[in-house]
């Protein structure tokens, strides 16, 4: 009798990694003429300096930036980034991820591959820390981000004076980057977005859909520039590397 015919499997396919930068707002609390993004900073620009950091984790297959639509300033402002750019930015950050997973989708990512999204004004991000988050996520069913315990008593507001102590035990901050497949991201954002759910960072998509993301633990320097003393002390920050 002949010998049953075999199909051949393809090798298993490794998922590839991919930054995204969603770089579209314009930062009203930073007290900025222009976009926070695009402020002077230490020989740079505020995601010149991220970007550059991102460029170093040699494990990313591609960084994508997500831009506003009418943005004019990307190029003239971070000139040489050879990574991608997509002007596709929406009205909010949920909204700018969702079209940027979009844009990984339609140049050639799979639902698979992990998508790790980076806010641009953390521009003290080390490669190291991305290297640490990626690490620890590789192997999780679900991913995760990196996140700090609360160290400092918190207060719950009420017309300028304290309502509530907040119990602080087992409170994590979150940071960036937060680091998903992107099947389940981009699930997970629309999902959210039709049920009207606040989407404040990719982790609350991803809780929202009943999944318990990775907390991996990040460094204080990993803060993300938003009031107008941020930015000096980035700049020294940044002037001591």
């Amino acid at each position: 009798m002949p010998h049953a015919v075999s199909a051949i499997e393809p090798p298993p396919v490794t998922p590839r990694l991919y930054a995204l930068v969603p770089c579209a707002g314009h930062g009203e609390r930073a007290g900025t003429a222009g976009p926070k993004q695009y402020e002077a900073l230490a020989n740079g620009t505020v995601v010149g300096h991220t970007l550059a950091a991102l460029s170093q984790v040699s494990r990313l297959h591609r960084i994508l930036v997500v831009l506003s639509p009418t943005d004019a300033q990307f190029e003239v402002r971070v000139p040489g980034f050879d990574g991608w750019i997509a002007r596709c930015g929406g009205a909010t950050r949920a909204a700018s991820v969702a079209a940027g997973l979009q844009e990984l989708s339609d140049r050639g990512a799979s639902a698979t591959d992990w998508v790790l999204v980076h806010d641009a004004a953390r521009c003290l991000i080390r490669a190291q820390w991305v290297d640490a988050l990626i690490e620890a996520c590789l192997g999780d069913a679900v991913g995760g981000l990196l996140a700090l315990p609360v160290a400092d008593t918190l207060k719950r507001e009420d017309a300028a004076r304290v309502s509530a102590t907040v119990d602080r035990a087992r409170m994590w901050q979150a940071q960036t980057p937060q680091m998903f497949r992107l099947g389940l991201l981009s699930d997970a954002l629309r999902s959210a977005d039709q049920r009207g759910i606040p989407v404040t960072d990719e982790a609350s998509a991803i809780e929202a859909k009943g999944h318990a993301p990775l907390l991996v633990r990040g460094d204080l320097e990993n803060f993300k520039v938003t009031f107008p003393p941020d930015f000096e002390l980035a700049e020294r920050l940044l002037r001591t590397r």
